[in-house]
């Protein structure tokens, strides 16, 4: 074993720096007086798709909206991730949401009063039957969450008093492939570390999607394996195919039918012989409820983006695990900041699954300095204040791109 003095050896995970001892800020001190929104161009590894449509595309830069909160002195950052094949805000949406109508909202709170900011988001952008623009909130609740953990110098598990692991194994993502190209995606994702798979199914037909699965099954014989349609499918064809899953071990089939059709997806609960998870169904800690009243839920998703951010999406991990409803982990192939956010409320909650935290295998993030480490397919939980990603804004303005621009 190396001494303290001697460097790690080579291919050691880099350990996160220690915060900067501080004299922590004064929450009650703190008022919101800035919010900047950045659409940032990153360097894109490889395709994404889901059932809706492409993700990221290899060759195009993925557009990403970070946010840099400040507060008398003090900042934090947050990003949305826009997925127009996944929900309907777009990066113009996200940045005109939030310079016009949250920012508004938020100037001259104070920072630290997180519910507050919650009801005056509702306000700001009314909830309907969804939560209401849950991307830009979440951008912006998230960076609250990194400038009140810089304020007082600590991690955001430190600052709720909960953190339950320091490390989570990420699965590694198949999408896209037929089943003859499979192979090279799970020999990729082998060789890098992952022992779990998730696998994007409503982009063939039935017989694809089942052989496609398969083949992952196949080159993957003993590793945890889940499937996520995306909304794909009816209840019928998705009987059919999660009693073909079955026989291939898969341990959830997540979000098989769209994300309103309650009736459809506790009837299919009750009837499919793979545990039914939930991801775009549950916006809100309200969705979860009446899912769990209805017994309509095996699985509850928990996405810090899908559901505005770290406020409500703790409140939604608490009623899952009061509940009794598993706990399953998810992000939107985010950039380091996202990525850090997610990891800090999947340690709060301890969950011992892998988790679907994919940006690392999708995109690069230029512009954070010492950020969350990934070492063989297990991501470690930031320690340093806040998120405890140093983002160069610097390079965050140098990759900055105007979205609003007119077109012809």
């Amino acid at each position: 074993m190396p001494s303290p003095t001697q460097p790690p050896p080579p291919g050691s995970p880099r350990p996160t720096p220690p915060a900067t001892p501080t004299a922590p800020t004064d929450l009650t001190g703190l008022t919101v007086d800035r919010i900047e929104t950045f659409a940032v161009a990153l360097p894109t590894r490889r395709s994404f798709g889901v059932s809706g449509g492409a993700v990221a595309v290899a060759g195009r830069p993925s557009i990403r909206i970070l946010v840099k909160v400040s507060a008398d002195g003090v900042h934090g950052w947050g990003e949305a991730t826009p997925i127009p094949a996944w929900t309907y805000e777009t990066a113009e949406s996200i940045v005109t949401t939030i310079d016009r109508y949250l920012t508004p909202a938020v100037l001259g709170r104070p920072a630290w009063d997180l519910d507050g900011v919650d009801r005056a988001f509702d306000r700001a952008v009314n909830r309907g039957f969804s939560i209401g623009a849950p991307l830009a909130k979440s951008a912006v609740d998230v960076a609250l969450h990194d400038l009140l953990g810089r304020a007082t110098g600590v991690p955001l598990g430190v600052l709720w008093g909960q953190r339950r692991t320091e490390t989570l194994a990420l699965g590694w993502i198949v999408s896209g492939q037929s089943p003859e190209e499979v192979g090279d995606s799970v020999a990729e994702g082998l060789g890098l570390g992952h022992r779990a798979f998730k696998v994007k199914i409503g982009l063939h037909d039935e017989a694809t999607d089942v052989a496609v699965v398969a083949a992952v099954r196949e080159h993957a014989p003993a590793a945890p394996l889940w499937v996520d349609a995306n909304q794909a499918y009816s209840v019928h064809s998705a009987l059919r195919i999660a009693r073909r899953l079955d026989d291939l071990g898969v341990t959830a089939f997540e979000q098989p039918l769209p994300a309103n059709d309650i009736p459809g997806l506790r009837r299919l609960r009750d009837l499919s012989p793979v545990p039914i998870a939930l991801d775009e169904s549950l916006r809100h800690p309200g969705d979860l409820a009446t899912f769990i009243r209805l017994e309509a839920v095996d699985v509850a998703i928990a996405k810090v983006q899908r559901s505005g951010g770290l406020t409500l999406s703790r409140r939604l991990c608490a009623l899952a695990e009061d509940s009794g409803v598993r706990l399953m982990g998810s992000g939107l192939t985010d950039s380091d900041l996202g990525l850090a956010a997610s990891l800090h409320l999947f340690a709060a909650f301890g969950i011992d699954t892998p988790v679907d935290l994919n940006g690392r295998q999708f995109l690069d993030s230029p512009y954070a300095g010492p950020t969350v480490t990934v070492d063989k397919g297990v991501a470690h939980v930031p320690g340093g204040p806040g998120l405890g990603v140093e983002v160069d804004e610097g390079v965050v303005r140098e990759l900055s791109v105007d979205v609003l621009e007119s077109r012809p």
